[in-house]
């Protein structure tokens, strides 16, 4: 895989049983990148491990005098210098593309998830970690996956030089091919401790980065109570812990690095002393001293990356979980039906946990006492069961359950707008280009939506796209335009799309009552014979409605239209006149008088 080739058609089904199986799931995945990693590594270490061996030869063809040998030896030196150029060249270029590949794969993968599960992401897993994976923790996966070929290399080619030096020369080869084992697993020790307190930091960290995160996001309400200090005070108490935590996973680090140091430094002066001796008795020549020094003396460079895979695995494991935590999420509780994909979903939306009926072709309002319970419903309805306690209930579309449908299926006949919907970058035009039945033009959902006024500000916000708002540039999640507007746009984008069953959470929240009244009729007309369910507590909208349902408690407790609820039940005027419980407790001794057929007809419905 090249970066060329990115991104990947498909980046797999990943191993998310935890930190270290994901880890190990993208280096198989990428076995050819990693293959040649280790052989351009292999390449460039045995470079380096040959130079000793042509500056012994050297030394000792002066010493006899001979310039054959000399002559030899100067190739060698040439051969090991292309090698290391070549090798390190190489290298580089395949590891980089191994580490910009593997982040590449956990991107898309992150990005699969993030489409799969929409809103309901961000209620299982906080908004702050989301990013904190997506962009810290990529990277740090990407580095182990890339580190893992050179450390490959450099333990084999570390294996290679052991044994050509006992070959080479047997008595200062076997002290060689002792001390370097010990070397290597010298900091195993160590690691289990230095690896506790990167996780330490790592989860600081992300706290941290959560608590920016969601600051960020409430910092206009924040400057509205006062409360901006606060919170910036909370994040630097959080920031200090995170220097601390740092700190203390770096002296770790730094005690490895310096056993690194200090270990190969006294197997140098053990091969000095020993190899000085040995050539004084004449047992060795002065080149096999030069040969095995010079090899000894360059091992520091392969050791490096075991220093390096160990920091690299420390780092990335719990990024690696964290990433599997969120690529575990599904947007069911249940198994996916293998006859699911010859289904057809059509007719009533129905939801067994509620009870709630939104029968097929009509336009039915929600009411719900409480906007969390009425966000965790819009998400149930678009296939998404949001908490444990509602167990395996999926939501079904003319008998079938939303979530044996394939998602593509299941995302075109039910479209859920909530009631914070985000507007995208870029011109307006682009905006409304979205997979759509065709059936209704861009022309007449900005009219349903009232976006009147938004047409003519962004033309005359339009500099070079001669007064034409289609071309104007909106800036990012549409911060140039007011939260009308914004609410305005996003519900002419869904009307756009005019899918089978279309669910907005309360559309009209951020526009005047004026305003929204040409809204909601503009919703009936466009959206007439086909399935809508608006959860919102607006007489406006709610007098435009074919049937009202009233969710009391988690159930929908009654059914009819907006006038005949008002009249006979209390709890549902209490929602939408926002009565007091002096008011409701008056109202409610009126139900008395209500006749028992007409109670009773209404529970049938609400059945």
């Amino acid at each position: 895989m090249q970066i060329r080739d990115l991104p990947y058609a498909d980046p797999g089904v990943p191993d998310v049983r935890s930190g270290t199986r994901f880890l190990l799931w993208l280096g198989r995945n990428q076995l050819g990148g990693q293959v040649k990693a280790l052989l351009w590594g292999l390449l460039l270490q045995l470079g380096i491990a040959g130079l000793p061996l042509g500056v012994g030869v050297a030394v000792q063809a002066v010493v006899d005098r001979d310039g054959g040998r000399l002559a030899l030896a100067a190739g060698l030196l040439v051969g090991c210098g292309l090698a290391i150029a070549v090798g390190d060249t190489m290298l580089h270029r395949v590891a980089v593309t191994n580490w910009i590949t593997a982040a590449a794969r956990v991107q898309q993968l992150l990005s699969r998830k993030t489409a799969e599960l929409g809103s309901v992401l961000t209620r299982r897993v906080a908004a702050g970690e989301v990013v904190s994976v997506s962009t810290g923790d990529v990277e740090k996966i990407g580095w182990f996956v890339e580190a893992l070929s050179r450390f490959a290399a450099a333990a084999l080619s570390l294996l290679i030089v052991c044994v050509a030096l006992v070959v080479y020369q047997p008595a200062l080869g076997i002290v060689v091919a002792i001390g370097v084992p010990v070397l290597a697993l010298a900091v195993l020790p160590l690691l289990p401790r230095a690896t506790r307190r990167a996780d330490v930091q790592r989860e600081k960290a992300g706290k941290a980065t959560e608590l920016a995160s969601d600051t960020v996001a409430g910092l206009r309400v924040l400057r509205g109570i006062g409360g901006e200090e606060l919170f910036l005070g909370r994040y630097r108490a959080a920031s200090q812990e995170v220097r601390k935590a740092a700190v203390h996973s770096a002296r770790m680090w730094a005690l490895i690095a310096a056993i690194q140091v200090l270990l190969p430094g006294v197997l140098l002066i053990v091969v000095v002393a020993y190899g000085a001796r040995l050539a004084l008795d004449g047992r060795i020549t002065v080149g096999e001293l030069v040969t095995v020094y010079g090899a000894v003396a360059l091992t520091h460079h392969p050791m490096r990356n075991f220093e390096e895979i160990a920091m690299a695995f420390s780092f990335s494991r719990p990024s690696a979980k964290r990433a599997a935590r969120v690529l575990a999420l599904t947007r069911t509780t249940t198994t996916t039906d293998a006859v699911g994909e010859e289904r057809e979903a059509t007719g009533d939306l129905y939801d067994p946990l509620t009870g709630l009926v939104a029968p097929a072709g009509r336009f039915t309002a929600v009411v719900c006492g409480d906007p969390d319970v009425a966000g965790r419903l819009a998400d149930r309805l678009g296939g998404h069961p949001t908490e444990p306690a509602e167990g395996h209930t999926s939501v079904l579309l003319g008998g079938v359950p939303l979530d044996e449908l394939p998602l593509a299926a299941a995302r075109t006949a039910v479209l859920v707008q909530d009631k914070d919907p985000v507007l995208l970058s870029g011109t307006l035009r682009e905006l409304l280009d979205v997979p759509s039945s065709g059936a209704v033009r861009a022309e007449d959902a900005l009219a349903a939506a009232q976006c009147g006024d938004v047409l003519d500000a962004l033309a005359q916000a339009s500099v070079d796209t001669d007064g034409d708002p289609m071309r104007t540039r909106i800036t990012e999640r549409g911060r140039s335009l007011s939260g009308g507007q914004r609410q305005r746009l996003a519900l002419a984008r869904s009307l756009v799309t005019d899918p089978e069953v279309l669910v907005l959470d309360e559309p009209t929240s951020a526009v005047d009552s004026h305003t929204e009244s040409r809204v909601a009729d503009g919703i009936a007309r466009l959206r007439e014979g086909g399935t809508t369910v608006v959860l919102a507590s607006s007489p406006l909208l709610l007098d435009r409605a074919d049937r009202v349902v009233l969710v009391h408690d988690g159930q929908a407790v009654a059914v009819g239209t907006h006038r005949e609820l008002l009249a006979k039940e209390p709890r549902y005027r209490a929602v939408v006149t926002r009565e007091t419980d002096e008011e409701l407790a008056a109202a409610g001794s009126r139900l008395h008088g209500i006749d028992t057929d007409e109670l009773e007809a209404l529970e049938g419905e609400t059945a």
